[in-house]
């Protein structure tokens, strides 16, 4: 074991400090990365969203898979400074790759924009990858147990406080990573062609990744260094498997029950390693509950944000985006835009809730650790790493009870869309007289530039005739089909004109954005573009599609030849909100100008989206005691030559805690969001209670006095073996 002096500083050794900081920069380097990948793929290679979120989440679990890679060549080949040094390179080239991948004139030789050969782009872009996934997860196991070996014997207390410290300067990361990067991103940059910056937002991460390096290279000197022990993983997979059979052989009663089904290696491995092998085994049985905890945390990306999309993200005077809850460390998100200014970088920006997960982190690891714990500890409680774990799982739970009343809330407000054979229908008169229209079991009069205040529903077969009617007029029916499943307008504009519109929207606008759609009232057709989108020929009393924008106040612009130049063409709408739908009705004033009148076809969201704060907060202080402790908890309860393949373990967790998501979501279509919540809940809840069970039959362990202990023992037994008289010497003194 190479070992160096340990200096130390506030009761730490130093050298844990360079570690920390590694830390921090390679989760910044990893999340600033993986904030804009999915809009690189999307924006840039030009992928659709499924493509673009498979390869996403198959990056994503690479990342997790791989640390049993790191595990096994710190355990028993290159040792942990070695591997996470020669790791850190390999990650730090992926970085680099990855970013020359995004150089739009790197194959663009005919400077107009867009590069001339995308599969270039794609083949740097999965090389990089690839090599960051070895990378972020081949040391991922290998620096938490690095930092835990920097500590004496003796320094329990100083070593949990560590990997307080070691998860908050992950979460710090993450943080201001994914603040930063994507505000790199909407930089405009480029030799030939300007556009959005991607080489500069992904080099970023990769000069914080080579500042990682150099870091952790420069405390070289001070870390206590462990040489590796063998090629571990083999040899507890061989005694494992050489115990099973063994146990098989000898199944008759005539052989003799042994203490531990692994005590059946004992005629062919030493009683060190099966030692071990029964502290691995033991934490590793705790572990299978586990998973079940990460499959409701890694659903704060998705489900939750989903969830957001329908609130209303006025807070006060701050705006909150939907989707920028994206969450702190063992997240998976598929999200479109990361930026957290929002659309209009002039207003204040947007509190992104995906920083209040991260943010809440930051705050509750030091109050648990300085404050609660000590707190109960001082009330004679035991509040031992497993009761930590079972209270965080137990908070996960009622996070999701907490989001399934939520979603109740949202419910009640949702508009009803019409289902298989149903018609709902709104009549809007645009013209300049009263009018009467008939419809089944109801009358509706409309005076000048009004419409019906809802949605009416119908069935489909019942609706035989629906007549318009104006005084002095003669009745006109309406002989045109209405599309069933769906909403159509009605749109009149004298007694016998009329068109129906088949409205294109059967739900809430998407990510809380609004629906815009124009009705022309001229004779001749006309375009509108409204901030950066156009709406081309909409004819002569005729709707367009609609358009989705964020929310905020759009400016627009009218252009049509029947229009003189003398009238104004720039309008500006209303302040949009959160998921709602209108219709502009451009109508002609007498004098000849458009003027602009709107109505409402959707409400926005009335649900406020700081009613999600108690789900957000449960969940971050069941990961603050579940996280921390469980990773701690990895670390003491393991021999020392196999720390890494317990870290690594407990990072195989998550990995399967998002298959399990994936199955759950697959198979499990609720009609009732909040139904799939109550569900998760209720699993996690069970789970939790066998959790709690496992763990009243846990004994406490430390590993370093049994492996002191069987040191003894070999040392006596040598001893015996090389001088087989001393044995003699005292026996015979105590039968006297």
């Amino acid at each position: 074991m190479g070992m160096s002096k340990s200096t130390s500083c506030f009761g730490y050794p130093l050298s844990i400090f360079f570690i920390v900081v590694n830390e921090f920069c390679e989760r910044f380097s990893y999340y600033g990365m993986r904030a804009i990948l999915i809009l690189y793929f999307t924006n840039f290679i030009g992928w659709d969203d499924n493509l673009s979120t498979a390869i996403y989440h198959t990056f994503v679990a690479l990342c997790y898979l791989t640390p049993i890679l790191g595990a096994l060549i710190a355990d028993s080949w290159l040792g942990k400074f070695k591997t996470i040094v020669s790791l850190s390179i390999i990650y730090t080239i992926g970085q680099v790759v990855i970013s020359i991948s995004s150089i739009n004139d790197l194959t663009d030789h005919n400077h107009d924009g867009t590069p001339d050969s995308i599969p270039t782009h794609v083949a740097l872009s999965v090389i990089g990858l690839a090599l960051i996934a070895l990378g972020t997860g081949g040391i991922k196991p290998c620096v938490s147990a690095f930092g835990g070996d920097q500590f004496e014997e003796g320094q329990e207390k100083q070593r949990n406080r560590f990997f307080s410290i070691f998860y908050l300067a992950i979460n710090a990361g993450s943080l201001i990573s994914t603040i930063i990067t994507p505000m790199l991103r909407v930089q405009q940059c480029g030799i030939h062609s300007i556009q959005a910056c991607y080489p500069l937002a992904f080099g970023v991460p990769a000069a914080l990744m080579a500042v990682s390096l150099i870091v952790f290279i420069i405390g070289s000197g001070m870390y206590k260094k462990f040489q590796p022990q063998g090629n571990i993983m083999a040899k507890v997979v061989k005694c494992i498997g050489f115990a099973i059979k063994n146990r098989f052989r000898h199944r008759s009663k005539t052989f003799p029950k042994r203490e531990h089904w692994l005590d059946w290696a004992k005629e062919k491995y030493d009683e060190r390693l099966i030692s071990q092998i029964k502290m691995v085994t033991r934490v590793m049985f705790l572990y299978i509950p586990l998973p079940m905890f990460w499959a409701l945390f890694d659903q704060q990306g998705s489900r939750w944000t989903l969830q957001a999309t329908t609130m209303s993200g006025k807070i006060g005077s701050i705006e909150i985006q939907p989707d920028q809850m994206q969450v702190g460390e063992n997240t998976e998100v598929t999200f479109r835009d990361q930026n957290c200014l929002g659309d209009n970088v002039n207003v204040f920006p947007p509190l992104c809730l995906q920083t209040v997960n991260a943010i809440l982190i930051v705050i509750m690891v030091p109050i648990f650790d300085a404050v609660l714990y000590p707190l109960i500890a001082k009330c004679g409680l035991n509040f031992t790493s497993l009761r930590r774990m079972t209270v965080g799982m137990f908070l996960a739970s009622m996070a999701f009870v907490a989001a399934a009343i939520v979603q109740v809330e949202i419910d009640k407000t949702l508009p009803v869309f019409p289902n298989g054979n149903e018609v709902q229908i709104k009549v809007l008169n645009v013209g300049n007289d009263n009018m009467t229209i008939s419809l089944p079991e109801k009358m509706v009069t409309l005076g000048p530039m009004s419409q019906t205040d809802d949605f009416m529903t119908f069935d489909a077969d019942k609706l035989a005739s629906i007549n318009i009617s104006s005084a002095g007029s003669p009745v006109t029916a309406v002989t045109q089909d209405f599309k069933q499943g769906h909403r159509s307008t009605l749109l009149v504009w004298a007694p016998n004109h009329y068109r129906v519109i088949t409205d294109g929207l059967n739900k809430k606008p998407e990510k809380g954005e609004n629906g815009i759609r124009f009705i022309n009232t001229f004779n001749d057709s006309i375009n509108i573009t409204m901030s950066g989108k156009v709406y081309e020929d909409v004819t002569s009393y005729n709707a367009s599609e609609y358009q989705f924008f964020p929310s905020g106040i759009k400016d627009f612009t009218i252009n049509s030849p029947e229009i003189s130049p003398q009238c104004p063409s720039v309008f500006t709408s209303f302040y949009l909100e959160f998921g709602s739908a209108y219709t502009f009705v451009i109508n002609r004033k007498d004098d000849g100008c458009p003027e602009v009148k709107e109505f409402e076809d959707i409400a926005p969201n009335t649900v406020n989206m700081a009613l999600q704060i108690p789900q957000y907060f449960l969940i971050t202080c069941g990961e603050v005691v579940f996280s921390v402790t469980g990773l701690e908890f990895s670390y003491s309860q393991a021999p020392s030559n196999m720390k890494s393949v317990l870290q690594a373990g407990w990072l195989l967790t998550v990995a399967v805690g998002n298959i399990i998501v994936l199955i759950v979501a697959g198979a499990g279509q609720f009609p009732k969001q909040w139904a799939e919540y109550i569900l998760f809940a209720a699993l996690l809840l069970v789970v939790c209670v066998i959790f709690a069970i496992m763990a009243r039959f846990y004994t406490y362990i430390n590993p370093a006095e049994i492996e002191a202990q069987s040191d003894e023992d070999e040392k006596k037994k040598s001893l015996e073996k090389s001088n087989p008289y001393m044995t003699s010497g005292p026996m015979s003194q105590t039968q006297m």
